[in-house]
């Protein structure tokens, strides 16, 4: 009994370690968000004040998904 336990207590730590890889890929999608966003408005400065609403709303998104990865990892690991 005390394996199977143990096997199931592996199985939500690994499950939890693979879904915040989410939040590395947040953190990628912002870099990239705002790299973009760097690299176009310093070819077209004048274009840049009416971006800047994308680029949070960019930010936004990409943060969401790393805050729903961090909550199925959170689940995981203590909801079973």
């Amino acid at each position: 009994m005390a394996i199977e336990g143990d096997i199931t207590t592996m199985g939500q730590m690994i499950g939890a370690g693979l879904a915040c890889t989410g939040m590395g890929g947040a953190a990628i999608g912002v870099g990239h968000v705002a790299g973009n966003y760097l690299s176009g408005a310093l070819r077209n400065p004048s274009a840049a004040a009416s971006q800047t609403a994308m680029l949070f709303i960019g930010i936004a998104f990409a943060e969401a998904f790393g805050i729903f990865s961090f909550l199925v990892a959170l689940l995981l690991m203590f909801a079973l």
